[in-house]
């Protein structure tokens, strides 16, 4: 039987980035305590014992996310990346914790032509991807009863740098903007990934896979236009282009779009919809930009 929620001591790692923090914001009022760097190294096996004692629940917010850094930076972003939950895990195993490890969409290719299931293969194409499939795996490994992964994409919040608070400067700036259009995704907003942790462990479904991302999709392009609209101006300023026209180090996947049908047989609704949840992060005054 589940201890009661008071009686639940949580440890949220990376508290301190844009997920971690909405984490610890859903968490408040509860037995909860916040670490990230210097307090804790996650690569480190000795600063992981140090740190995970006395824990119900540990929370893996803590990630090497430079996407195009890591393809000249592998051997670090694997580091923080595997490693860093495989200690994790096998901490959390020594304790008797559970895990919740947050993942990407940047385990898959992106060639699927429809939303990815929980249970589709992962075929990174990018270094930032083969290092998070290395966590994902390892995790799995060392904790198989007690852990829950959750992929989550195009994530975008109040703390931290996100492609919201770029267009939203960028739209005070430019009179036109040229964005991809030919990359599909779901855009998502960090206090719904965190919700969605909090009633995971709350309910304690089983083990296993599950993706934390907004219901719809859209493009890059698409998600601009919204924002133009949300912040009043002209949305035909955005216009689109291609992936072709904005080489970078790491190959994007081009459908990063994901199912979530593990959500209705564990009994728990999906993220809303990209839409809802932008409209809705934007009249919280999240976006440091935003003008009425």
């Amino acid at each position: 039987m589940q201890e009661p929620e008071e009686a639940t001591r949580w440890l949220v790692v990376g508290a301190n980035g844009m997920l971690g923090t909405e984490v610890m914001a859903q968490l408040e009022g509860r037995h909860v305590r916040g670490i990230d760097l210097p307090d804790i190294d996650i690569t480190d096996s000795d600063s992981v014992q140090s740190n995970l004692r006395d824990v119900d629940i540990v929370i893996n917010c803590a990630a090497y996310t430079a996407v195009d850094d890591a393809e000249t930076n592998e051997g670090i972003a694997f580091l923080i990346n595997a490693v860093g939950p495989a200690l994790l895990a096998v901490q959390c195993a020594k304790i008797e914790a559970k895990l919740v490890q947050i993942s990407t969409d940047y385990v898959f290719d992106g060639s699927y032509s429809v939303p990815h299931p929980e249970d589709f293969g992962p075929n990174p194409r990018s270094a930032y991807g083969r290092t998070k499939a290395a966590g994902e795996w390892a995790v799995r490994a060392e904790l198989p009863r007690d852990s829950w992964i959750l992929r989550t994409a195009w994530l975008y919040g109040a703390n931290g740098p996100n492609f919201v608070k770029t267009m939203v400067a960028l739209e005070a700036t430019k009179p036109t903007l040229q964005v991809v259009d030919d990359q599909r995704g779901q855009p998502t907003w960090a206090r719904d990934v965190a919700k969605q942790i909090v009633a995971v462990v709350d309910t304690d479904v089983p083990a296993g896979i599950y993706h934390a991302t907004s219901r719809g999709e859209t493009t890059w392009f698409g998600l601009t236009q919204m924002i133009f609209e949300l912040k009043g101006a002209d949305p035909q300023r955005v216009q689109p282009t291609t992936t072709a026209n904005f080489p970078r180090p790491a190959p994007r996947p081009a459908n990063s779009v994901l199912g979530h049908e593990n959500w209705a047989t564990v009994g728990l609704s999906p993220l809303p919809p990209w839409e809802d949840s932008l409209r809705n992060a934007w009249e919280t005054g999240a976006f440091t930009n935003h003008e009425d």
